[in-house]
């Protein structure tokens, strides 16, 4: 990992957006350690004072006045160390407000481009830096330029008590060195551990019906247990350097709080010094190496929140730089793919080569070929999920990217292969979550995918909950329910997915209604079909083998050119194209 960019121009601009807006609180708190710690020096001034004034004297009324003087001060002192610590707590949340929008965009921004990482990485990076600034290792941080000014004052009582200081703090000061040297490469390589063991206890979560019905239990368990002990192995790697570092700096702030005792009762011994002075000179000596103590029972946190800061500038420096779209009109004309080709993430071959087609409103078309040819790629591009690596695609004439997201997605309805119901009710998903739910358009999409009456018999109708991934329904309630959610408002461009996988024939009557319905009010379809009974609903058919266009055109005039074998037995998949006859009769005419 790349050392840290504390230049603020080398910074995200999103990071230092949110860096500017916590900047009068930053001030704020670095104006309430000022007093804090200014104020630290009520209690060795009032000793010194009882020692070297009061008692020689004894002076009831001296001793009252001082009293009374240290309390105001000290209740001003404590009255402000409130202040400082709800001061940091809300500019951790400022810090937090402001960065939410970017982070969540970038937990997307690596499912989309980097499958299989723990893109939720990124939160947790948040959390723990929000949590370092709202605790007590900011404190730390605050206190810590004020350890000279201790130092000065034990100075002022005796050089030599000033010198004794002084050479605590540098030896405290060696020692938050050697931590930070020492459990730098080990607090980092714990990260990976723990994200390691997290993924495959939320994989194992995911897919317990899987582990369990193919006796994987005990493998599983197996291997949740090494990395739990990789795990721990660093977290005790960690624990004991960290716990080492804190027990000498321990160590040596009791060994040098009795030698300043001692050093202070030598010079009184002298008569080189007062009793007040030795005892006033010890507590500074507490309170000058109390902030380094400090710093270093926090330095893991720091370490770990430096990492987090780190983690999140990379993240969001590799997030697209957001442009703002010029607001266009609704699509209702066309949809065109110009010479497409398309990789998957995270690899560099390509799976789908050099595709075109073109659909008017009111059209429909089935995308065939075998497995592995690239047909749910090419839904995934038609979306705006998968960017092409060349050509283009365009709505009414616009690319994609032209496009705001949020404008296309409403005009845009989608059912992947693997369906995703999401934690919540069946009104909800269909819904797209929308802040306000409107009824009208619920109903509308769920009597357009024929899922009405099947709704109506859950057990709480539309208020029904489905659970996490739709756990709560059959694998066809949850396709029929998904279909509803990609016709929901009316949508231009369709994209259906292997949308009858898992549905009987009633559910594939009312599949084959929906895709002539959204032909009918002027829509597209484009479904990926891997069974005849979707071609008499649609108008043309794109054959694609081994990630190639083997041929586009009129459903009638493309199904000759699949193989003669699965022409004459319709009741069984249509998969296999003939590549050789497609590739002679490649250039079939465009509407």
């Amino acid at each position: 990992m790349s050392g840290l960019r504390f230049r603020p121009s080398a910074l995200p601009a999103p990071i230092r957006s949110a860096l500017g807006e916590t900047r009068i609180a930053l001030i704020a708190v670095a104006s309430a350690s000022f007093i804090v710690n200014l104020l630290m020096l009520v209690g060795p001034l009032f000793m010194l004072q009882v020692y070297d004034r009061v008692l020689p004297s004894r002076s009831m009324s001296t001793l009252i006045g001082l009293l009374l003087i240290a309390v105001m001060l000290l209740l001003i002192q404590a009255a402000v160390d409130v202040m400082r610590s709800r001061l940091l707590a809300r500019m951790g949340e400022g810090f937090d407000q402001s960065l939410r929008g970017p982070v969540f965009d970038c937990v997307q921004h690596q499912a989309l481009t980097k499958p299989g990482t723990d893109g939720l990485q990124n939160i947790r990076d948040l959390d723990t830096v929000r949590g370092f600034m709202s605790g007590s290792g900011l404190i730390a941080a605050c206190d810590l330029p004020w350890t000279p000014l201790y130092i000065l004052v034990c100075t002022l009582f005796h050089p030599l008590m000033g010198a004794a200081v002084a050479v605590g703090a540098i030896m405290l000061g060696a020692i938050t060195w050697a931590s930070e040297t020492f459990s730098r490469n080990p607090t980092q390589a714990l990260v990976g551990l723990a994200t390691a063991r997290r993924s495959l206890s939320e994989t194992v979560f995911s897919h317990a019906e899987v582990v369990h019905a193919l006796g994987m239990k005990r493998r599983m368990g197996d291997l949740w247990g090494e990395r739990t002990d990789a795990f721990l192995d660093g977290q005790r790697t960690t624990s004991d350097l960290t716990g080492g570092f804190g027990s000498a700096s321990r160590f040596l702030r009791m060994i040098l709080q009795s030698g300043v005792l001692a050093l202070g009762a030598w010079l009184v011994i002298n008569q080189q010094a007062t009793p007040g002075v030795m005892l006033a000179a010890t507590i500074l000596s507490i309170r000058a190496l109390a902030p380094i103590e400090l710093a270093i029972a926090n330095w893991r946190n720091f370490i770990a929140a430096r990492a987090s800061f780190q983690r999140l500038c990379d993240s969001l420096a590799a997030l697209p730089a957001k442009k703002a779209p010029v607001d266009l009109p609704k699509p209702t004309r066309q949809l065109r793919v110009n010479s497409v080709s398309l990789t998957v993430p995270r690899a560099e071959a390509l799976v789908l080569h050099d595709v075109s087609f073109a659909l008017q409103a009111g059209s429909a078309v089935a995308i065939v070929g075998p497995s592995g040819s690239g047909k749910s790629t090419l839904a995934r591009a038609l979306v705006g999920i998968l960017p092409p690596v060349r050509g283009v695609i365009r709505i009414d004439g616009a690319a994609l990217a032209q496009w705001d997201q949020q404008a296309l997605g409403a005009a845009t309805g989608f059912l992947p292969q693997d369906v995703a119901l999401f934690r919540g009710t069946v009104a909800q998903n269909i819904s797209r979550f929308a802040a306000e739910l409107d009824a009208e358009r619920l109903l509308a999409a769920a009597q357009q995918a024929g899922v009405h009456d099947l709704i109506l018999r859950l057990p709480n109708g539309y208020e029904t909950e489905v659970g996490e991934g739709g756990l709560m329904l059959s694998g066809g309630q949850r396709q029929r329910i998904a279909l509803a959610r990609a016709l929901y408002g009316d949508p231009f461009l369709v994209v259906l997915d292997e949308p009858n996988s898992n549905l009987d024939s009633e559910g594939e009557r009312a599949l084959v209604r929906a895709i002539a319905g959204v032909r009918q009010r002027g829509g597209i379809v484009v479904v990926i079909a891997h069974r005849p009974a979707l071609l008499a609903v649609v108008d043309h058919m794109l054959v694609l083998n081994e990630g190639r266009q083997q041929a586009f055109g009129k459903t009638d005039a493309v199904l000759p050119l699949l193989a003669p074998k699965q022409a004459a037995r319709p009741a069984e998949t249509i998969e296999e194209p003939a590549p050789k006859r497609a590739g002679r009769k490649r250039a079939v005419a465009h509407d």
